[in-house]
């Protein structure tokens, strides 16, 4: 089994900053992308946003609402996502899960199972 362990987040003034990260711990072959969604006020799980992708080779793709303000990054030793985010605002305000594709075998290929983090909640508040 799997456990995706997130820290980071809280309170945070309009325009600051807060680090987010998101350590996975298990049985673990391979991990393959890792990511950020966000889950808005008022939303159900099932519409929560992506936020930010990165994969195993180092491919970044960000959502357009967060390009030039938020920074995924990843340590494969420690099984460990980051997401750094900056010039926070309201529309940030939100529950941040990570997730995290993981493949059954050390090569990578699939099959793949996802797993989710418990969610931390990010506040954008004066």
């Amino acid at each position: 089994q799997v456990r995706l362990a997130e820290s980071g987040g809280g309170l945070v003034q309009p325009g600051g900053s807060t680090n987010l990260s998101c350590t996975a711990s298990g049985v673990i072959p391979s991990i393959v992308d890792m990511g950020w969604y966000l889950q808005a006020p008022g939303k159900e799980r099932h519409e929560r946003t992506l936020l930010a992708t990165i994969s195993n080779r180092g491919k970044i793709e960000y959502a357009e609402s967060v390009k030039g303000r938020f920074t995924i990054s990843r340590d494969n030793a420690k099984k460990t996502v980051f997401l750094q985010m900056n010039n926070l605002n309201s529309d940030d305000t939100g529950v941040y899960w990570c997730n995290v594709e993981v493949a059954r075998s050390t090569t990578g290929l699939g099959p793949w199972d996802d797993y989710w983090g418990q969610g931390t909640q990010v506040t954008v508040s004066s």
